[in-house]
């Protein structure tokens, strides 16, 4: 085990924003968390799991004891007559998994492909796009508890996945390492994870931009492979890559509202973009909320707001000229207000603020 001292990480975060971590270590193996938890200068140190770094604003060095995920790996777990099990490391790009699935011929992930990050972040954000989430795919992971060393397992009902969130954003109400009340931020690194796809798969398809697809195509009963390009170029139209453009992807969860308030919200703006799910709640695309609030291009220092999506926050100033994470987190709290005044919906940000 190596600790590697004040480590750069402008290259580490996909919004590219200059800090550096005080402390670092790769983890390459379980036996690397092991190694961590069983060193009396770094066991008790508070800790900080690195993946992709697509999902954090850095404010300023880290001073946690940065754990650098970079287990590699992805197998066939089991075959049975009903479905795949798969499995990936938790280093592993997840558009990588997501294609190397499909090249298999194990179609169910295709909808959520391009979602920038690591395998081992997936279930932590409960990740999903186009009508699927990671959730609906998911059969369990593997990990190893920061406090005591211990490997463990967990199934989806133990994850306790909702709307981008999970157990894994949850802080315990135990003590002593204790895990009563099961939140397990902090405390644990995700080192594996496996996937349930079914052979009875059906596509997904209920999204405007996917059937938009289906009619310039002419494609009505599409293969996961075509929605998985679909996807990509879909994706791609909207949305910067990270390695021209610093972001970190969709920067504000969808909000959900009642049939009542969105009644409400259409009598005054009647081109709402919203969405009936399956609980009879409506979810509302919370980039059409901040374009309409004139947000598109705006900026804040080195901050900027996307030109061509107003959901995702951008970095303006390059790797030579970065923007700050405090810039960040005043643009983003701006539009929270703006948003508020103007429809009455709280955003929140999917981001964590480090």
């Amino acid at each position: 085990m190596l600790v590697e001292p004040n480590y750069p990480l402008q290259a580490h975060n996909s919004f590219g924003i200059s800090a550096k971590a005080l402390q670092l270590v790769r983890v390459q193996t379980e036996a690397d968390v092991q190694a961590v938890v069983a060193d009396a200068a770094l066991r008790d140190q508070p800790k900080f799991v690195l993946g992709g770094g697509s999902n954090i604003v850095l404010t300023g060095d880290v001073k946690p004891l940065v754990l650098k995920v970079e287990l590699k790996g992805m197998r066939l777990v089991e075959e049975t007559d009903k479905a795949w099990v798969v499995e990936s490391a938790a280093g592993e790009s997840w558009h990588d998994l997501v294609r190397w699935t499909l090249e298999n011929g194990w179609p169910g992930l295709e909808n959520m492909a391009l979602i920038p990050g690591s395998v081992g972040a997936s279930p932590v954000q409960n990740i999903g796009a186009y009508g699927v989430e990671l959730q609906d795919r998911f059969h369990s992971l593997d990990a190893v508890d920061l406090t005591t060393g211990q490997a463990f397992s967990l199934d989806a009902a133990q994850c306790a996945f909702g709307y981008r969130d999970s157990v894994f954003k949850h802080v315990s109400s135990g003590r002593d390492g204790e895990r009563r009340g099961f939140g397990l931020a902090g405390k644990t690194l995700i080192t594996r994870v496996r996937f349930l796809l079914r052979k009875d798969w059906k596509p997904v398809l209920g999204y405007l931009d996917l059937e938009r697809k289906m009619t310039e195509t002419g494609i009505s009963h599409p293969t996961a492979l075509q929605i998985f390009d679909w996807v990509c170029a879909i994706r791609r139209a909207k949305l910067p890559d990270p390695a021209v453009i610093g972001n970190a992807g969709s920067f504000f969860k969808n909000p959900t509202v009642t049939q009542d308030q969105c009644d409400d919200i259409i009598a005054r703006e009647p081109k709402v973009v919203h969405y009936l799910l399956d609980d009879g709640r409506i979810k509302l695309a919370a980039g059409w909320l901040i374009d309409a609030c004139g947000w598109k291009g705006k900026t804040v220092g080195n901050a900027g707001v996307y030109e061509k999506q107003a959901l995702v926050l951008v970095n303006v100033g390059g790797r030579e000229n970065p923007c700050t994470g405090g810039e960040v987190v005043t643009l983003a709290k701006a539009i929270q207000t703006s948003v508020y005044e103007r429809f009455g919906i709280r955003l929140e940000p999917e981001p964590v603020v480090v």
